[in-house]
């Protein structure tokens, strides 16, 4: 655990160090954020930061851990993330032109030999596996792409994305410190250094924040998470497997889902931008811009402990667990209006409001 906190230290420290660097980057070569009518920002702010968090990660990565099949499909994957995400940056390119980009790199991931063999039978016990190519391919490509969005859509608060990231990463690690299914050691390691390079960037990215991590930075996370949530967590042969690394992105995967059911409900093309998502709720509901964040850290803290609970109690105890979180989570939404047809107006602006394709 000692060793694994060192990765973490110096992630951090690298991404502290390379983040005022990257900042100026973006001023020099126009990657910036022009203030309108409906963002909170009333200055010109940088973005592209998600490359300080990208470098951080791979100097770490290749420097202190054997850089495996899985690994190298990893890193090789999450470059063409970020050279994605730098683009819409720069030049705010397509949906379809990203999504196709998150295709390619997903597709990497598998040819290195990182997908979705099994999924989890909560209900007759053991797995389902998933041998043949047109069942464990799909899966794959959509977990990977599903995640990688869904953390790109939460990044509407300074803050957000980045720390839902960071306690993630984090809890993936202490998944598979603890976990005695998981069998590739350097899972835990590589979830740290993650973890750190997403807290380093935070500092200057927390708000009133100084830097805007981009859909390069948004990007590259959710990439990297739904990759080590296959290399890891979804390697586990428990029954209760395939809802952990689930918990683990809860609040971007809730709010991803959400807001599909909500555009259907309303009749809205489903790619359309609004401002209903969970931080608008929650800002509608009174609370501050940074009250709303630690809100939802707070919330992301739960569900991540959850995971871990998981893996340590029989498989009564979770259900147990799961449906108790599932009734909580229901309440919740209640309560802030996510099952309201038309939902209440939201006068708090906010600095950014995503499409589900980022």
């Amino acid at each position: 655990m000692l060793q694994n906190l060192l990765y973490f230290g110096g992630s951090l420290l690298v991404a502290l160090a390379l983040t005022p660097l990257v900042r100026r980057l973006a001023f020099r070569v126009g990657a910036v954020d022009n203030p309108n009518d409906r963002k909170v920002h009333a200055r010109i702010m940088p973005r592209m930061g998600g490359l300080a968090i990208y470098l951080a990660f791979v100097a770490m990565v290749v420097a202190t851990q054997d850089i495996t099949g899985p690994l190298m499909g990893l890193l090789l994957g999450g470059t063409v993330i970020v050279v994605l995400g730098a683009l819409d940056d720069l030049l705010e390119i397509s949906p379809k032109v990203k999504l196709a980009g998150q295709l390619v790199a997903a597709g990497i991931l598998i040819y290195f030999g990182v997908e979705v063999e099994s999924l989890s039978n909560p209900v007759q016990g053991g797995t389902i596996n998933l041998n043949a190519w047109y069942f464990s391919i799909p899966v794959t490509l959509f977990w990977v792409v599903g995640v990688t969005n869904a953390v790109n859509l939460v990044d509407g608060l300074d803050g957000l994305a980045g720390g839902v990231a960071a306690i993630a990463a984090g809890t993936l690690g202490i998944v598979a410190l603890t976990d005695l299914n998981i069998v590739n050691d350097n899972i835990a390691a590589v979830a740290f250094i993650l973890a750190g390079a997403a807290l380093g960037f935070l500092k200057f990215n927390f708000n009133p924040a100084r830097i805007f991590m981009g859909d390069s930075g948004s990007l590259f996370l959710g990439f990297t998470l739904a990759a080590l949530g296959i290399m890891g967590v979804a390697k586990s042969a428990t029954i209760i497997a395939l809802f952990v690394p689930i918990l683990i992105l809860g609040i971007p995967i809730f709010d991803t889902l959400s807001a599909i059911i909500r555009r259907m409900i309303n009749g809205q093309p489903i790619f359309q931008a609004d401002k209903e998502h969970l931080h608008h709720k929650i800002l509608a509901s009174g609370l501050s811009h940074k009250q709303t964040v630690l809100a939802i850290y707070g919330i992301n803290l739960v569900l991540s402990a959850s995971a871990i609970l998981l893996t340590m109690v029989t498989t009564s105890q979770s259900v147990i667990i799961l449906v108790g979180l599932a009734v909580l989570a229901l309440v919740g939404a209640d309560k802030l209006g996510f099952f309201s047809r038309k939902s209440a107006k939201v006068d708090v602006e906010v600095r950014d409001t995503k499409t589900i394709s980022g």
